[in-house]
């Protein structure tokens, strides 16, 4: 396959309706699979409505401008997204934090991002955590999602149900729109139980919210660091191998170093991690997208286009969420992440050398325990590390 990203071309801007298509395919499951998590995080760090649209602002922009940008100067398909693990490692570290602690985090874990793609070092960063570890902290980050999934059932069985019927019948049928349809079983079950709230739909522009960072060492030990090194092992590192697989050898370090200044300029309204996307990245990779891999690039720029308008109208998508019941929030969060437990607990337990220190850090993360003002996921990286530094 030709690698289009090693030969600058004059600018061409190819329009067909299959790179609209791919955009607008890859944005739709990117929200539908991860942005109840994003409501769940920021909730936990207490905003109010307005600050809530900003968050959605903020991404909407950033995700927009760097797929836009990027893609159209390395004419390669680079589709950027919101750290989603990390969006779930904030749902707990941000609890008990103030607004202004969750965006001095934001702007922590960005600076660190920026640093590791502007120095160059972005490999040798990744190399200091074994790879099997980072997968036992992003699992034991995750599980309260898959299990919140099941429970929900206890207060809503037949909504959940049904959504859960969706999901298995689609892994067969359309295993790529999985969580779309579980999503629109969801709503249409939740509309025939009356369980929507429509009347607080608003359309009216989202207007972001300058917050003002404030930082402590607890946090950006507890959760700034974990959240670091969970974007770059579990967004990062996988979108980066997306393109190369694809044959498209774009240079790492300024793509992670754009995304990170994303993130230090939209920080303070809520854009709290830019990274490479992987999944949603095949989308506008494949030949669907363009049987001419020189053109698919143009499929990420559409769904950059999307990404815009969806950041525009933040607030819409906010009061859409709203009205959603808790449990088919709940509900499709879990499934949408089931693949990436189950993905991260095969990767931290195929070795059997590494896999005491695995589970150490897998269990310890999970439990949810705070030290010293810490979040678990540090500590069970910690122990992780010392129980694999020590092994027989």
């Amino acid at each position: 396959m030709s690698t289009p990203s090693t030969i600058r071309r004059p600018l061409r801007l190819p329009l067909a309706l299959s790179h609209i298509t791919a955009g607008f395919v890859a944005v739709l499951v990117g929200y539908t699979s991860s942005v109840a998590i994003i409501f769940q995080a920021a909730m936990a760090a207490g905003a109010t409505p307005a600050e809530l649209a900003s968050w959605m602002w903020a991404l909407g922009i950033g995700m927009g401008v760097t797929c836009i940008g990027l893609s159209l100067y390395f004419r390669s398909p680079i589709l950027t997204a919101w750290s989603t693990p990390g969006a779930a490692l904030l749902v707990t570290g941000l609890e008990g934090l103030s607004m202004s602690h969750a965006i001095g985090i934001f702007l922590a874990n960005s600076a660190l991002i920026t640093l590791a793609g502007a120095s160059g070092g972005f490999q040798r960063l990744m190399s200091i955590v074994p790879r099997a570890l980072a997968g036992a902290m992003l699992a034991g980050i995750l599980v309260r999602f898959g299990i919140e999934a099941f429970t929900s059932i206890q207060t809503q069985p037949l909504l959940v149900s049904t959504m859960l019927g969706t999901w298995l019948v689609a892994r067969v049928v359309l295993p790529r729109y999985t969580v779309p349809l579980a999503l629109l079983a969801g709503m249409g079950c939740a509309a025939l139980l009356g369980l929507l709230r429509l009347e607080a739909l608003d359309w009216t522009p989202a207007t972001p919210v300058f917050m003002a960072p404030s930082f402590s060492w607890q946090a950006f030990v507890g959760v700034a660091i974990p959240l670091f090194i969970v974007t770059m092992t579990s967004q990062n590192v996988p979108g980066l191998a997306v393109l190369r697989a694809n044959g498209y050898d774009t240079p790492a370090s300024p793509l992670i170093g754009w995304t990170g200044a994303a993130g230090l300029a939209l920080g303070p309204f809520g854009g709290f991690s830019f990274n490479l996307a992987a999944i949603t990245a095949a989308i506008c990779m494949s030949r669907d997208a363009d049987p001419d891999p020189q053109r698919r690039y143009m499929a990420a720029v559409w769904a950059g286009l999307f990404y815009l308008a969806t950041g525009i109208f933040g607030a819409t998508v906010v009061s859409l969420f709203a009205a959603f019941p808790a449990e088919l929030v709940a509900a499709i969060a879990g499934l949408a992440l089931l693949g990436t437990i189950a993905n991260s607990l095969a990767g931290a337990l195929s070795d059997e050398g590494e896999r005491d220190a695995a589970i150490v850090t897998f269990v310890c993360t999970a439990s949810g325990i705070s030290l010293l003002g810490i979040g678990s996921a540090f500590w069970g990286l910690v122990l992780g590390l010392l129980v694999w530094r020590f092994r027989p």
